[in-house]
C-alpha cells in the first residue's frame, strides 16, 4: 500500500512547488508593476516640477521686464521733466535779458534827457525887468513867488529854498504836492524878503515869478543869482498859471515839459466845460472876507481865470470896480450886493466859513438866498487860491460837484 502512495506525494510536491513559482513570478511581476508605476510617477511628478520651474522662471522674466518698462518710463519722464526745467531756465535768462535790455534802454533814455537838458543851456528868458540868462542847469533853485515851488515840483526840480504863502507847514505845499521832496526846503518868511537866509542857500536860480515885481528887491536878488521875475507887462501877483509855467520851465531848460503840464490841466477843464454847457457865459463872483471888508477879484488873477476856463465870465458890476489891492477891489459890507451873480464863489481870509455864511447882509445878496453861493474852506480854498497846476487840477474835481449842485445843473 505503501509503495502505491508514494508517486502521488511526489507529484503533490511538484505541483505545490510549480504553484510557489508560480505565485513568487507573479509577485515578482506585481512588484515591477510598482516599480515600474513608481518610476513613472517619479517621471511625472520631475516634469511637473520642471513645469513649474519653468513656470516661475517665466513669472520672474515677465517681471524682469515690466520692472525694466516702469524704470525705462520713470527715466523718460525725469528727461521731460530735465527738459522742462531746461526750458525753464531758458525762458527765465530770457526774461533777465530782457530786463536788462529795459534797464539799459532806460539808462540811455535818462543819458539822453540829461544830454538833452543840458544842451538846452544857456537859456535866455523875458521878465518884465529885461532878459534873464541862465547859463547852466540849475542845481540849487530857491522858489519865492505865490505857487513858484510847486511849478518847480510838478517839473522834477526841487528847491531848496522855497516860502509857504498858505502856511501849509512842512515842506511848504498843499497834499496834492505832499511827498515830493526828498529833502525839505528850507522855509522862507513871507512877509518880507530875508536876502541873507536866501544868499546862505546858494542858490544858482531864484524864481519869484508870481510876486509883488518890486524893482528894488529884484535887482538885490540878481546879486545873488539870475532871477526870474514877474512876465513883462505883468503886475503885482498877477501873473496867470500860464505865464508862471512857461517862464519857470524856460529857466529850468524844460519848456516842453512845461508845456506837457499846461496841456493836462487845460484838457481837464475842457472835460468838465464840454459836460456843462449850460455853465456857458454865465456870470460868476469870486469874493473873500478880510478883516472888516470884503474884495473882489478881477480880471487876471487865477481865482477868475478858474472859472473862465470852465465858461463863466466876470460879474459886469465886480468888472467896472476900481482894483486897489492889485488883483481885488474892496467892497464895504453894506454894498455886498454888487456881487449878486448867476454864480458866487466866496473864501474867509483869517475867518472860518461859517463867518461868512451866517453874516446877514451875506444872506440878503440873492444869489445867496437861491443857493447859488458856494464858501469854501480847508485844502479846496486854498488849492483854489494857490492856482498851480497840480493845485488847480485838486481844486477842479471837489468844485465842480459844488457848482453843479449850486445851478442845479
Amino acid at each position: 500500500m505503501s509503495s502505491h502512495r508514494a508517486p502521488h506525494r511526489f507529484t503533490a510536491v511538484v505541483i505545490a512547488a510549480c504553484l510557489v513559482a508560480a505565485c513568487g513570478s507573479d509577485d515578482d511581476a506585481d512588484d515591477d508593476a510598482s516599480a515600474s508605476e513608481a518610476s513613472s510617477s517619479e517621471a511625472t511628478d520631475g516634469d511637473a516640477a520642471d513645469d513649474d520651474a519653468s513656470a516661475s522662471e517665466a513669472s520672474g522674466s515677465e517681471a524682469a521686464d515690466d520692472a525694466m518698462d516702469e524704470s525705462d518710463d520713470a527715466m523718460e519722464e525725469s528727461d521731460d521733466a530735465m527738459e522742462e526745467s531746461d526750458d525753464a531756465m531758458d525762458e527765465s535768462d530770457d526774461a533777465m535779458d530782457e530786463s536788462d535790455d529795459a534797464m539799459d534802454e532806460s539808462d540811455d533814455a535818462m543819458e539822453e534827457s540829461d544830454d538833452a537838458g543840458s544842451s538846452a543851456f544857456p537859456v535866455t528868458v523875458s521878465t518884465a525887468f529885461g532878459d534873464v540868462v541862465v547859463e547852466a542847469s540849475p542845481e540849487r533853485v530857491v522858489a519865492l513867488g505865490w505857487g513858484d515851488a510847486e511849478t518847480a515840483l510838478a517839473l522834477g526840480v526841487q528847491p531848496v529854498g522855497a516860502s509857504d504863502w498858505l502856511a501849509f507847514g512842512g515842506d511848504g505845499v498843499g497834499p496834492w504836492a505832499a511827498g515830493m521832496y526828498d529833502e525839505s526846503p528850507e522855509i522862507l518868511d513871507v512877509t518880507e524878503v530875508n536876502f541873507e537866509a536866501i544868499a546862505a542857500l546858494e542858490p544858482d536860480l531864484i524864481l519869484n515869478v508870481r510876486g509883488a515885481g518890486d524893482l528894488e528887491s529884484h535887482e538885490i536878488l540878481t546879486e545873488i543869482a539870475p532871477t526870474i521875475g514877474i512876465p513883462v507887462g505883468g503886475e503885482a501877483f498877477l501873473t496867470t498859471q500860464e505865464q508862471q509855467v512857461t517862464l519857470i520851465s524856460e529857466a529850468l531848460g524844460l519848456a516842453d515839459e512845461g508845456q506837457q503840464l499846461l496841456d493836462e490841466v487845460a484838457t481837464e477843464f475842457a472835460a468838465v466845460r464840454d459836460a456843462h454847457p449850460d455853465w456857458q457865459g454865465r456870470t460868476v463872483s469870486v469874493a473873500t472876507r478880510f478883516g472888516d471888508v470884503w474884495g473882489g477879484y478881477v480880471e487876471g488873477e487865477g481865482r477868475l481865470d478858474f472859472f473862465r476856463e470852465l465858461g463863466f465870465v466876470q460879474n459886469p458890476a465886480i468888472a467896472d470896480l476900481e482894483p486897489d489891492g492889485g488883483f481885488f477891489a474892496t467892497v464895504s459890507p453894506e454894498n455886498l450886493a454888487v456881487f449878486d451873480a448867476d454864480l458866487i464863489v466866496a473864501f474867509p481870509i483869517g475867518f472860518e466859513v461859517s463867518d461868512i455864511e451866517n453874516d446877514p447882509i451875506w444872506q440878503s445878496v440873492p444869489a445867496v438866498g437861491d443857493g447859488r453861493a458856494i464858501v469854501v474852506g480847508g485844502d479846496l480854498s486854498n488849492a483854489y487860491s494857490l492856482n498851480s497846476t497840480m493845485s488847480a487840477l485838486f481844486a477842479l474835481e471837489q468844485m465842480a460837484p459844488l457848482v453843479d449842485t449850486a445851478l442845479g445843473s
